[in-house]
């Protein structure tokens, strides 16, 4: 197919300093839970990138010192020559696909705590972060920095470019974003310095400027200079000369670097989940660099749709189209737009699975794509599969995200599959859920399956087909998958922190009573302990209609969406849909009228109206009929069913990443022979 020629702006190249890129696609700087210690996986995992067609190819964050120590969180590090190596392997990688290499050197100063290194933190004033999310708490504060300190971290950065250089890098970075050290001189909070280094906007930029001074001294002209900022509280902050201090600051720099990677301040606003952050969201606070500097400038945006790049182009927004997120989800995606497949695209849904990652300090995982942090370990690509040894049927029963998953995979393998579904339509747990407030997004999870499995000769889909064991003997495949998802389950919460007991009589309901059409009488509880996304957005949805307390043992709503980057967000949309929020407490009983609270510590009850209880808790894999399936293995025999496995929800209920991941592991190891069963264990390079 032949590109589609409003598209040819995005594939112009772009000079950068002494280096150009190869079109305007540019992965950006993000982490990817691969620190030193995965140096192949890493590697793998950033040359898929540059294979699938993006011009230029980052790193996460690099320390450049033990000062700068951000355990347990995954961070890379370039303090020596052990280093180098292991980053060698990434921009060969990268450089064999023809695109550029770019390395983010950082220094945390008072945002980390330096943890293992046990080096006093630096900063501006002695001012350290402090959050209230546990995963950034630290019990130390940063010392403030003479003028020999930085002359110390001058130093650091001119080391770190000199080993960057030599790793092979193309672009190397000063970061100044995200409130680590160079972005806390620039911002008058954090630096309340009196001499040349505090104050004014031009003495604030003083030490960012210095860096990349000594930066391109370092690289000399091997290498561009590339100034990664976030604007977003500098925007907000009146110039004296100019609109905003961001103005300032960027006209302050713009001598000193080869390209401005422009970004916002913090996790929920730079990458804000789909529910609250549309795609572009970025441009109100970023389109007036262009303005100010005649530097390249990339930046971001959940950028998916080819025409939303074009037009930040064309409108003089980007010179260049910054991508992580959707980087993940598909890492082909400027081979697509090149190649005219554009709706083979498989789209981000910014759920930001892959940002909980970093903070579980693993490595990244997506949704969209579960070959993702795969490359390397497992040998997955997200366009090749192994094809089976023999043309084999399979019946995969289940259509959601498991089902859809494998029966795709498997297809593309070369089996001939048949998709059965009791619902009158595919999608299983999406079909209710996108529904939801704010989830519109996560239905690409859905529709860019159907329309890949629709346009496959080798797959069949039967709707309204509830199978039982007996149907299934009698269909006699080959292989048989049971995908049959979860069930919530009405049990309620024990200060052991496990589920336990279920209330009885009328008005307690679950997630699939609503997906099935229930109609919930005020006032309602939402009970909820899942403590992921649905519950609050569960409390949202109720609320459009109904008086509604959203009741958690944990500290916050959707507590474990604070790794989601969701956390102030959820708190921001519940408070406006006046929806009552009860913390740290437990529901102990109900009856028709009145539940009962009890203190998840104290044990102290409070009792309130409430008609209907919804409880967003554990759930159980649907399995009932892979176990009657396997109970009578002879008659699977007799018929010629060799296999039975069942994947997602159905095995281990999870997040839809994980039914995902599931179902795409079956599908690439199903009736594989044991030598392409590949698992393997990355390691540290040995000297």
């Amino acid at each position: 197919m032949l590109r589609n020629p409003r598209y040819d702006v995005l594939f112009e190249p772009v000079r950068i300093g002494p280096v150009t890129a190869p079109n305007r696609f540019y992965s950006v700087p993000h982490s990817s839970g691969m620190t030193n210690r995965m140096p192949r996986t890493r590697a793998a995992f950033r040359e898929m990138k540059a294979e699938g067609g993006w011009g230029v190819v980052c790193t996460g964050y690099v320390s450049i010192h033990p000062s700068s120590d951000d355990s347990p969180l995954p961070y890379a590090s370039l303090w020596d020559d052990d280093d180098v190596r292991t980053f060698q392997l990434m921009t060969d990688a990268v450089h064999a696909h023809g695109a550029l290499a770019g390395i983010e050197l950082w220094h945390g100063g008072g945002s980390v705590f330096n943890r293992t290194s046990r080096l006093p933190p630096l900063s501006p004033s002695g001012i350290a972060a402090m959050p209230t999310h546990l995963g950034f708490m630290g019990r130390v504060q940063p010392r403030a920095m003479d003028a020999a300190a930085i002359r110390e971290l001058l130093g650091m950065q001119a080391a770190a470019a000199r080993r960057a250089r030599s790793a092979g890098f193309d672009i190397v970075y000063v970061y100044a974003g995200m409130g680590y050290l160079p972005h806390q001189f620039l911002l008058p909070n954090w630096n309340q310095r009196t001499d040349a280094y505090g104050g004014s906007v031009a003495n604030r930029c003083r030490l960012v400027r210095e860096l990349l001074e000594v930066t391109r001294e370092a690289v000399g002209d091997r290498c561009a200079v590339a100034l990664r900022i976030s604007l977003e509280e500098l925007r907000a902050l009146p110039g004296e000369h100019a609109e905003s201090q961001a103005h300032e600051v960027v006209a302050a720099l713009a001598d000193w670097t080869d390209l401005f990677d422009v970004k916002m301040d913090s996790g929920p606003t730079d990458c804000g989940p789909s529910r609250f952050s549309p795609e572009g969201s970025h441009e109100a606070t970023m389109a007036f660099v262009k303005s100010v500097t005649s530097k390249p400038v990339v930046g971001v945006g959940r950028f998916t749709s080819p025409d939303t790049m074009v037009s930040q182009i064309r409108r003089g927004v980007l010179d260049l189209i910054g991508g992580a997120r959707p980087s993940i989800a598909d890492p082909f995606l400027p081979k697509k737009i090149a190649s005219g497949r554009e709706a083979d695209i498989r789209e981000c849904i910014g759920c930001n699975i892959c940002i909980s990652s970093w903070h579980e300090a693993v490595p990244v995982r997506c949704t969209q794509n579960p070959t993702i942090g795969e490359e390397w370990r497992r040998g997955w690509h997200p366009e090749r599969f192994v094809q089976a040894g023999a043309r084999d049927s399979v019946l995969v029963v289940g259509a959601g995200p498991a089902g859809l998953e494998c029966a795709l995979t498997l297809a593309r393998r070369g089996f001939d599959v048949a998709l059965a579904d009791g619902a009158h339509a595919l999608g299983g747990r999406l079909l209710f859920e996108t529904g939801l407030p704010g989830l519109a997004a996560w239905r690409r999870v859905l529709d860019w399956r159907r329309s890949q499995l629709e346009a496959l000769p080798n797959v069949s889909i039967y709707l309204d087909s509830r199978l039982t064991a007996d149907d299934v003997r009698e269909f006699a495949p080959r292989h048989v998958v049971i995908a049959t998802g979860a069930r919530w389950s009405r049990m309620l919460y024990s200060p052991l922190e496990i589920p336990v007991g279920e209330p009885q009589g009328e008005g307690v309901f679950t997630p699939d009573d609503l997906a099935a059409g229930a109609q919930l009488e005020g006032p309602i509880v939402v009970f909820d302990f899942d403590n992921h996304y649905l519950g609050g957005v569960l409390a949202l949805h109720l609320a459009q209609k109904n008086v509604v307390t959203y009741v958690t043992p944990a500290g916050h709503a959707s507590e474990w969406a604070v790794l989601a980057n969701e956390r102030p967000q959820v708190h921001v949309a519940l408070r406006h849909a006046g929806v009552e929020l009860r913390t740290l407490s437990r529901v102990t009983r109900f009856e028709p009228g009145t539940v009962t609270l009890a203190d998840l510590f104290t044990g102290a009850e409070t009792r309130l109206a409430c008609r209907s209880l919804l409880i967003v808790g554990a759930r159980f894999g649907e399995d009932r009929l892979y176990n009657e399936l396997m109970r009578e293995p002879h008659q699977l025999e007799r018929v010629g069913i060799e296999s039975v496995t069942c994947i997602g929800d159905a095995l281990a209920p999870g997040a839809i990443a994980h039914a995902i991941y599931s179902g795409h592991d079956c599908g690439r190891e199903l009736g594989a022979p044991a030598s392409e069963k590949r698992y393997l264990r990355d390691g540290p390079l040995q000297g």
